[in-house]
């Protein structure tokens, strides 16, 4: 019997090969049950699911790579380190697993990368979990701002601001975000050592590189929302509203392209998993059975 048979809630830690490139995945669930993808958001890698993947595992497979120049995957000189790179890298990971159809949990950067994935393949796509994600420019939280002066003013300056928050101290800030101080203690500081010892001056290098590329991004978000009004996927949105990026209203904005999305607001900020976890995955058990069950 395998070990996914024998207990499904362990998450077991997995490579592959992908393009000559050595992929480190999370995995837990049966094989051949409805699935749920589980892109992640920066600066982190597949340990951002670590604790929601146990709880789901009983109805569903759940797998969550780690992105080419994160986590443990490699990171190849001639991968395209942009949102259309990170796309086409969880397009072919997902196909070489042989998935089918599947839901996709859309949070942070990994949110706009699985939209370019469900708008290149939007007859893969079950469902979407929504959980602080943006795509609606007109409600940025006010923590944009320095990108936001950048894209209208490209200095070097600009770009050595960005830099400089490439650093341990600048994850830190990035996972803690503007939660209150009772909240904050339940962010465990691994999070950003961990994320941290991983990179090095080529990491470092392509993440300031991402950041600053972020105009071309925003640039998509029509496209994002086009594919939401023409597909009309089943959404559960999912929130933590102390998030200086992306505020209650980022929230709010997705409801004008899918109007009969699910939204709940949580006491929580950017990292929802770990602050909220047991009250978030009631609700994606219920959502996910509902709409991507066997």
């Amino acid at each position: 019997m395998t070990d996914a048979r024998r207990d499904p809630g362990r998450v077991r830690h997995k490579w592959l090969e992908l393009d000559g490139m050595r992929v480190f995945y999370r995995e837990a669930g049966r094989r051949g049950a409805p699935v749920l993808l589980l892109p992640h958001g920066y600066p982190c890698s597949s340990y951002e699911f670590r604790e929601l993947m146990p709880l789901l595992a009983d109805r569903w497979h759940l797998v969550a790579p780690d992105f080419p120049g994160c986590g443990y995957t490699d990171t190849p000189d001639d991968f395209r380190y942009d949102f259309d790179g990170f796309a086409g890298f969880l397009e072919d990971f997902a196909e070489k697993l042989g998935f089918g159809r599947f839901a996709i949990y859309l949070h942070d950067f990994g949110s706009q990368i699985g939209l370019r994935l469900a708008i290149r393949r939007p007859e893969k796509i079950a469902a979407l979990i929504i959980q602080n994600g943006d795509i609606y420019e007109d409600v940025l939280g006010p923590k944009y701002a320095g990108l936001q002066e950048y894209w209208r003013n490209p200095t070097e300056e600009g770009r050595r601001k960005i830099a400089d928050a490439v650093s341990e101290e600048g994850f830190r800030e990035e996972f803690l975000n503007e939660v209150r101080p009772e909240l904050a203690e339940r962010i465990s500081p691994d999070l950003w050592k961990l994320h941290w010892s991983l990179m090095d001056d080529r990491r470092r290098g392509i993440a300031v590189d991402v950041i600053a590329g972020l105009r071309e991004n925003v640039g998509w978000f029509p496209r994002y929302q086009q594919y939401l009004r023409d597909h009309q996927p089943p959404a559960l949105i999912v929130w933590g509203p102390q998030d200086g990026y992306m505020p209650e209203e980022s929230a709010r904005a997705f409801l004008r392209d899918l109007p009969k999305a699910e939204l709940h607001l949580f006491d929580g900020g950017h990292w929802l998993l770990e602050t909220s976890l047991h009250e978030v995955a009631p609700l994606i058990r219920g959502f996910l059975g509902r709409v991507h069950a066997a």
